[in-house]
């Protein structure tokens, strides 16, 4: 079987998953007295945000059980490994469809926002919260008579916390209204990335795969979480640079969509290294052109990035990084230990990233 096949194999059964937790929710919707009408209002808000993305958080979960055990899982230990999936798509999906009101975009996932929808508007606020309580509910019905459940609580509301916090540091760095590049920096880049992006995508689905394994937290520096998070963090910070760089210079065909960064005033790792290499004239030209809303000055900014030598820097961090993780990871006995943990899981999401094109 090609990888591509397998992979797609992979991603139906874990989609079959869905199907039996979101008619869990809808059940327990209509079963608590609401109207017909709300429950067709919750399951299509389901519908629409939770299942349509790459998936890769949640896979990430199983994949991480799966490596862990050595083995391939028992029909309970995968149905329990893709339900605490589908809460880590819960989540992401909280976050998008609040986050898309938040910056008042278009377009998710190549369709409308949910929150542009007819007759959906600012009712996506509370849909939001119902895809966020969601997840409480399902940890209770499936993990309640664990003795690791309440420390999957509070993996779920500490990664939470951690995402609003780099959610109101992006907010108030690069409102799209309001182009103010003296509020930008490398460590403020940094600071969103880590809070933003790395706890949920990366740390959230191998922590939660470490509990279903029964591996202990530890008092100490030889903590299995606080040794995965210094790998993980790390991993999802080269994966947003990366994703910054690639908005820039990925050709549309290949990256599957239009990079928007610099006409959406991001924060993004390319402004930010322009910025730090800039001359007092081609800073002048990303003050007058950053985040403005047309062709002709998008070019002129990126031609600055050309000229201060983005893609040889990008190359030079890209290497750097790499490196740097791969040494992490060889801490790990190859034959796994680390109070439980193995290479393998780690190499596997390094494996993902490094060198993508899209």
């Amino acid at each position: 079987m090609s990888s591509a096949s397998a992979k797609a194999q992979q991603r139906a059964k874990f989609e079959q998953v869905f199907t039996v937790i979101r008619d869990e929710l809808i059940a327990h919707h209509a079963g608590s007295g609401m109207p017909k009408e709300a429950t067709e209002w919750f399951k299509q808000n389901l519908d629409y945000n939770v299942p349509g993305g790459k998936l890769n958080r949640g896979l990430s979960v199983v994949d991480t059980v799966e490596i862990l055990k050595g083995r391939t899982l028992t029909d309970d230990e995968y149905f329990k490994s893709a339900v605490l999936g589908w809460c880590v798509e819960l989540l992401q999906a909280f976050f998008l469809v609040s986050d898309d009101i938040m910056d008042s975009s278009v377009t998710r996932r190549g369709q409308p926002c949910w929150f542009r929808k007819e007759k959906v508007g600012l009712i996506a606020i509370n849909d939001s919260f119902l895809l966020e309580s969601a997840i409480y509910h399902l940890l209770k019905k499936h993990f309640r008579q664990e003795k690791y459940y309440v420390d999957l609580l509070e993996l779920f509301h500490d990664t939470s916390y951690q995402t609003e916090y780099g959610q109101l540091l992006d907010l108030i760095t690069a409102p799209e209204d309001a182009v103010d590049l003296d509020k930008f920096s490398l460590e403020r880049h940094r600071l969103i990335v880590v809070y933003k992006t790395a706890f949920y995508s990366f740390y959230l689905p191998v922590a939660l795969a470490m509990r279903v394994c029964n591996i202990p937290s530890i008092d100490g520096p030889s903590d299995p979480y606080a040794f995965a998070s210094s790998i993980l963090i790390p991993l999802g910070t080269y994966f947003q640079i990366q994703d910054d760089f690639l908005d820039f210079s990925a050709p549309p065909e290949i990256l599957g969509k239009i990079g928007t960064d610099i006409i959406d005033n991001k924060c993004s790792w390319c402004i930010n290294v322009a910025l730090a290499h800039a001359s007092p004239t081609q800073r002048a030209v990303l003050d007058a052109n950053y985040g403005q809303k047309n062709a002709e000055s998008e070019a002129k900014v990126k031609e600055v990035f050309e000229q201060v030598g983005i893609r040889e820097k990008y190359a030079t961090y890209e290497e750097g990084v790499y490196k740097e993780i791969i040494s992490l990871i060889e801490t790990i006995p190859s034959q796994g230990s680390k109070e439980g943990l193995k290479r393998e899981v780690f190499k596997s999401f390094l494996d993902k990233i490094y060198k993508r094109q899209k």
